[in-house]
């Protein structure tokens, strides 16, 4: 049973997460000011202040202690995070057993040197990819280390491929994983042990509220 914790994202935040992330990657592009930049952020803007008179008024997610309070709905981070939330990467993943394999482009957003990934990206990529996999297989918690070992530098704009593969002992979660271009060369490394997390101890999570 996959391990869920949270509410889905709404198909219009999926959609919006897209726009976002390919107008940001024409946006870095520029090589000048353009009026039509000026039109965009007057209308987020605008977008932006009409949108905050209708969330709850509480930052803080509707979770345990404060389920029932004004907070927001908490999204589910276990799979694909950046399908809704453009800060995160997008990726394709296919799990089989302890074994998972995927695919990653990561775009000019997440740009550290000239037509490099930031070493950080590859990082959160790794978290993501790996809890997913734990999450897909029922049985996830709290990662307690994660280190990466950069072999060769990761290229944007470039389809590249993972595996991953994890085993169970006394109640963590370890797990290996590498980043490789399409002809095998391994980019970068990863090693992340998690806590395995008791499912009887998740706190209450609010559901999305009916609308009044």
């Amino acid at each position: 049973m996959r391990w869920e914790f949270g509410s889905e994202p709404l198909a219009q935040t999926v959609t919006l997460a897209r726009s976002l992330r390919d107008l940001l990657e024409v946006a870095l592009a520029l090589e000048h000011d353009d009026d039509d930049v000026d039109e965009l952020i007057a209308t987020l803007t605008r977008a932006r202040c009409r949108l905050a008179e209708r969330v709850p008024p509480e930052p803080a997610p509707r979770v345990g202690r404060a389920a029932d309070g004004n907070g927001r709905v908490y999204l589910d981070h276990a799979f694909d995070i950046g399908a809704y939330n453009p800060c995160f990467p997008e990726y394709r993943l296919a799990v089989d057993g302890d074994r998972a394999t995927g695919t990653v482009t990561f775009p000019i957003a997440y740009e550290g040197p000239p037509g490099i990934v930031h070493g950080g990206f590859l990082a959160v990529f790794f978290d993501c990819v790996i809890q997913h996999h734990n999450c897909e297989l029922g049985l996830a918690g709290k990662t307690s280390a994660l280190s990466l070992r950069y072999r060769r530098p990761t290229p944007l704009l470039s389809e590249l491929r993972f595996e991953l593969v994890r085993r169970v002992d006394d109640r963590r979660i370890t797990s290996t994983a590498t980043l490789s271009a399409l002809d095998g060369e391994v980019l970068c490394s990863a090693e992340m042990a998690a806590v395995a997390g008791d499912r009887a101890a998740l706190p209450e999570v609010s559901p999305r509220r009916i609308r009044r």
